[in-house]
Parts: structure tokens; C-alpha cells; sequence
């Protein structure tokens, strides 16, 4: 069945043709993930499916039977909203009817002249099994850690806000939902919560996201918009990749092809053809219309580059310093010595700490108690979530001057600010632009052009993939691992972490920080087989309680292979050696647990450190399985 239909669609912003003349449709089961630069104008094709805007030229039809519900990036409420008033104030077919049918049950009560129109809302509601809509958008905000329905929603953080609205559109059971960026400001645990959760539905949507390993898990077609043009591809991001650099290389053989033609053709004109003939003419006229199939591009962003200034031996040194907001300790006694050359990412639950970390390390916010001893030549570089810097009247070129006039780049050349911007995507044309004409994108890029021209050696990255695109993220990747200074990054975008950190710090949010050598991808993998092992500990202390209860007074419980029916000498005696050795174990693990945030252990003895880790945890679980074979003979 088609949802939706665009044809020969056109739209212009600011005098600037975004797209023109496209054609295509979207069906149901369609998974589709939609991606290009900032600004080029992915929301605003989104606001013309949902019917928000209208077109220049061309349609958009939509099925009249298909119920469509859109995920803005703001999600935006009535103020003193609670979480269950939310389902039922942003609109919507389904939450539209249930209210119409309390409103039509509340008036029966007291005249029975309407009884026909309650029989048939009560028929449709029936239809559409929309009688548990409130109890699965309380279900759904449960799963995700928002636990009470009465809370109000000007109280509530950017994610958990973004989390409501997520509760909502999966709740109502759209035929097709658009998302506009939905992973943004959710922390990591939720965005694979929501890619198991779309990954096993039946729903067809269109997504706008920067995060690769969500593109590649959901999704089956990527839509491309580039230049004012659609590239559909049947897959996920990976084999998208793939094709894309097929029909660039195929565009630069047809334009090199061109070009060769052009050349012979122009040529043949300066010898001066007189075209008096129709063939003479007609020649002249594919020259004209080789030139209109010359494609301009647009000239790529360079990388992103300037010099690390130069630090001593001593980058920061942070001693048992702790925060605490409303008698919450957000942050307890932490100490650490950060040293060049470390990537360190922080991972946690929305609200652990992470943000008021960064701000204590740079001083934005002051400790309780504890102590910061930054070295003398040390810089920060600090790209906050907020773009707190950032005010509408500014024009984009007093914006980089106010941090500097000129920037030093890698190969030790000194450019102008001017040709700073232009480097990076800001022509001319752009400079004298106030900021807040610029998309969300573009803010974030040029927040991140001031940032990184002050030539910093302490690279702080809250929550950078937050409306970047894709291409700006892989360049700001290659950045960052070229960097000669300490990096530290917040993000909830997996792939960025694993290209950019090599440790991280674990937030719980009780206020702990721990140490893990490694990128996230294995810490996920280790996280994993913990979850297993103690499952498969469980199941033993389970066992063990099952066997004590069934030992006493008849025979019943578990089943003993008849060929053995007790433990040989050898056998009790590894058995009754097999406990005191766990408890070393578990003494051992602890220890080690402990040493990840030590600042006196260098990055090489917290390695070891770790892989004498994962060996001990090895050996907890062989002993453990292995205790748990020979207690069936016990």
C-alpha cells in the first residue's frame, strides 16, 4: 500500500531553491533513512510530508486511511503540562477520538440523544484498538525511566522531554511516523532501546539522524538529498556507502567524458566556424547543451585543522573534587591526572553528572570541595552543549573575531578569520549574516569553528553530533584523532565514540565515576557478558536454594544421571578448594575495579590492569560452572 506520494515537488527558502521537479513514493513496511548536509533542507521536505507546508509547485498525497504522526526536534507543550496531559494535548487521530468519546460519555450521562454518534466512536476506537493508548504510553515511558505521569513537563530536561515525545508517537501506533532527529539528547542506553523497538515493529517511518549505527541497524533504504537532488538506495547505511561511491565515480566519468568533449568542440569554434550550415548549427547546439550538463560542485569543506598549542608536562590535575546539587551528590570525590595525547569519552544516564563534570574542569562551575591544578600553558577548548555563546545579533564573522582575528593552522600558516569561515562551508556572502538566520546545523559548525580556532591543547566535546551531518561529523572525527592534546567527549553517538576514545569514564548516577580501558563498543560487549554471567550466577544460587529444600524429607528435585551418584576423592576435594578460591577472586575484582580511576596508575599499568580484569573474570565463571556441575553430586 502507498502512505504517501510526492510528485514534480518544488520549494524555495530565502530565494534559494532547496530541491525542484522530485518525483518519488514511500510504501508501507518502507524504513527509511533520510540524510545530507545541514541546511539543505531535510526538515522542511519533512513539514511538506506531514502537510505543515505547502509547496511551490508540485503535490504531496497522502492515504486518506493512513494515520501519519511527526517527531519534531523541539517537541514543544502548554506550560504546567503533566506527562499523561502531553499524550492528549499535541493532537493526533487516536488521542483526538479517545477525548471526543469521554466528552460524548459524559454528555449521555446526562442526554441519551447522542447515543448514536457514542456507538460509533465506540466502533471506531474498536477498530483501531485504541482503548489501551494511555496504558501503553505509561508502559512505554516506564521502559525508558520516566516513572511518574504526573510530572510536569516544564520540570523535566531536554532528553527526558524528548523521551515523552518518543512515548507518544510510538504509543498512538501510526501507519507511518516521520522523525526528525529523535536520537538527539537521548543518552545511549535509550537510543538502543528505541533501535530494538523500531528494529521489531511493523512500522513504516522516515528518519533524519546523524548516528550511523542506528541508520545501519533500522533501516531498509537511505534517502540522499545533495545538491537539490534525490538518491534512493534499497539498504541499509552500510551497502548506501558503498553505492554512493559507485555513482560519484560514475558522475566524474560522465563529467570527465564531457570535459573531453567540450574541449574538441570549443576548439573547433575558435578556429572560427562560421555555422552557416544546418549541420554547423546543429553542432553549436550540443556544445550549448553539453554546458548546461556541466555539473558545478560545490566546493568540499576542508578538514578540520588548526595548531594544538603547546603544553607542558602538566595538563590538569583534579583532586577528590565533588559537586552536589539540592543535597543530590551529583559528583563524589573524583581525582585524576589527565596527560597529552588521551581520548577519553563519558557515558551515562541523562542526568548523571556528565555536563556538570566538564563544567567543574573548566571552571564554569565551582567544586564544593577539592582542588584543580591546570598546567600553566594549558588551553580549553570547550564546545558545551548549549552553545552558550551564541547570541541572534551577532554577524558570523564577529562572532569567530571575538575569539581571534587570525587562526594558526597545522602546516604553521597564520590565515584570517575571514578565510577561516570560508574554508569551512561560510562564503563570503555569509559573514556579514546575523547568527540566528542560520539553521541549527550551521550554528553548531560555526560554534565549533570558534572553538577549535583558538588553538586549544584541552579539547572539551559536549555533545558534538547534536545537529551536525554526517560530513562535518567525519571530519570533525579525523580532527580529533590527529589531535596531540587531551580530548574528553560527551556523546550518545556510538560509532563517533568508538572512532574518537580509546577510555572512558563510566557516570552512574549516583555519582561515581569508574575507568574503562577501551571504546564503547567493548565496553557494551563486556557489559553484555556480565549481564550473562550473572544470569548464569542466578540460575546456580537458584539451583543451590532448590537442592536444599528438596533434600529434606523425600527424594524429589533434581535429577541425578544414574551412572554417577556422588563425588569422587579427587572431586570433594576441588569442590570444597573451588569457594574460598571465588571469594579471592571476587577480592581481586574488586581491587581491580577500584585501580581504573587511579591517577597515579599510568594508561599502560590501568591497560594491564584491565586485561588481568577480563581474566579474572573468566576464571569466576568457569569456577562458578564448574562448582555448580560437581554440587549435583553433593
Amino acid at each position: 500500500m502507498n502512505l504517501i506520494s510526492v510528485d514534480k515537488l518544488s520549494y524555495t527558502m530565502h530565494d534559494n531553491p532547496l530541491f525542484s521537479n522530485i518525483t518519488l513514493g514511500i510504501d508501507e513496511k518502507e524504513r527509511i533513512g533520510f540524510i545530507g548536509k545541514n541546511g539543505c533542507g531535510k526538515t522542511t521536505f519533512l513539514h511538506l510530508l506531514k502537510g505543515d507546508l505547502q509547496p511551490d509547485h508540485g503535490t504531496v498525497s497522502r492515504n486518506s486511511n493512513a494515520r501519519i504522526e511527526f517527531l519534531s526536534q523541539h517537541p514543544s507543550f502548554r506550560p504546567g503540562c503533566t506527562l499523561k496531559e502531553y499524550l492528549y494535548e499535541q493532537g493526533g487521530y487516536l488521542p483526538s477520538l479517545l477525548l471526543e468519546y469521554r466528552k460524548c460519555f459524559d454528555e449521555y450521562s446526562h442526554n441519551h440523544e447522542n447515543k448514536k454518534k457514542l456507538e460509533m466512536l465506540t466502533a471506531e476506537i474498536d477498530s483501531l484498538s485504541g482503548w489501551d493508548l494511555e496504558k501503553d504510553y505509561i508502559s512505554i515511558l516506564n521502559e525508558i525511566g520516566l516513572k511518574d505521569p504526573h510530572l510536569v513537563m516544564d520540570s523535566l530536561s531536554g532528553g527526558m522531554i524528548k523521551k515523552a515525545a518518543i512515548a507518544r508517537v510510538l504509543s498512538i501506533q501510526p501507519d507511518f511516523l516521520i522523525l526528525d532527529e529523535p536520537t538527539n539528547h537521548l543518552d545511549i542506553k535509550t537510543i538502543e532501546w528505541l533501535e530494538k523497538y523500531l528494529s521489531s515493529s511493523k512500522l513504516a517511518f522516515i528518519i533524519v539522524t546523524h548516528d550511523r549505527y542506528f541508520l545501519d541497524s533500522v533501516c531498509s533504504a537511505i534517502l540522499e538529498l545533495e545538491n537539490g537532488s534525490f538518491y534512493k538506495y534499497q539498504g541499509n547505511y552500510s551497502y548506501f556507502l558503498e553505492k554512493r561511491e559507485e555513482r560519484i565515480a560514475a558522475q566524474r566519468n560522465e563529467q570527465n567524458r564531457i570535459e573531453s568533449i567540450l574541449k574538441r568542440e570549443l576548439e573547433w569554434l575558435k578556429r572560427g566556424a562560421k555555422a552557416r550550415t544546418t549541420k554547423d548549427r546543429g553542432r553549436q547546439q550540443r556544445i550549448v547543451d553539453l554546458m548546461e550538463k556541466q555539473i558545478t560542485e560545490a566546493p568540499e569543506n576542508a578538514d578540520f585543522t588548526s595548531s594544538n598549542r603547546r603544553s607542558g608536562r602538566k595538563i590538569l590535575e583534579v583532586k577528590d573534587i565533588c559537586k552536589s546539587y539540592d543535597g543530590r551528590k551529583v559528583i563524589k570525590p573524583f581525582s585524576y591526572s589527565f596527560k597529552n595525547g588521551e581520548r577519553i569519552g563519558l557515558i551515562g544516564p541523562n542526568g548523571s553528572g556528565k555536563t556538570t563534570f566538564l563544567d567543574l574542569l573548566t571552571s564554569a562551575v565551582r567544586p564544593d570541595s577539592g582542588t584543580l591544578d591546570p598546567g600553566i600553558n594549558t588551553r580549553f577548548g570547550y564546545y558545551d552543549q548549549m552553545s552558550r555563546p551564541l547570541k541572534a545579533d551577532v554577524t558570523v564573522l564577529e562572532f569567530i573575531q571575538k575569539e581571534s582575528e587570525t587562526v594558526a593552522m597545522a602546516d604553521g600558516s597564520v590565515i584570517s578569520a575571514a578565510r577561516f569561515l570560508e574554508m569551512f562551508g561560510f562564503p563570503s556572502s555569509y559573514h556579514r549574516m546575523e547568527l540566528g538566520r542560520l539553521s541549527g546545523g550551521e550554528k553548531r559548525r560555526l560554534y565549533l569553528l570558534r572553538v577549535l580556532s583558538g588553538n586549544p591543547n584541552f579539547l572539551i566535546l559536549d555533545e558534538p553530533t547534536n545537529d551536525l551531518d554526517l560530513q562535518t561529523l567525519r571530519k570533525l572525527e579525523e580532527y580529533i584523532i590527529a589531535f596531540k592534546g587531551c580530548v574528553m567527549i560527551v556523546s550518545h553517538d556510538r560509532a563517533f565514540l568508538d572512532r574518537t576514545t580509546d577510555y572512558l569514564f563510566l557516570f552512574d548516577g549516583t555519582g561515581s565515576i569508574k575507568g574503562y580501558t577501551g571504546n564503547y563498543s567493548a565496553y557494551h560487549e563486556d557489559e553484555e557478558e556480565d549481564k550473562k554471567k550473572d544470569s548464569r550466577a542466578a540460575r546456580v544460587s537458584n539451583s543451590l536454594q532448590s537442592k536444599g529444600k528438596s533434600g529434606t524429607g523425600n527424594n524429589q528435585g533434581t535429577e541425578i544421571p544414574q551412572e554417577k551418584t556422588k563425588l569422587t576423592f579427587n572431586e570433594k576435594r576441588e569442590y570444597e578448594a573451588i569457594m574460598p578460591l571465588l571469594e579471592k577472586l571476587e577480592e581481586e575484582k574488586s581491587s581491580l575495579e577500584k585501580s581504573f580511576t587511579d591517577p597515579e596508575l599510568s594508561p599502560l599499568e590501568i591497560a594491564e590492569n584491565h586485561d588481568r580484569y577480563k581474566k579474572v573474570l573468566d576464571e569466576i565463571e568457569s569456577k562458578t560452572n564448574r562448582w555448580e556441575e560437581l554440587s549435583g553430586y553433593v
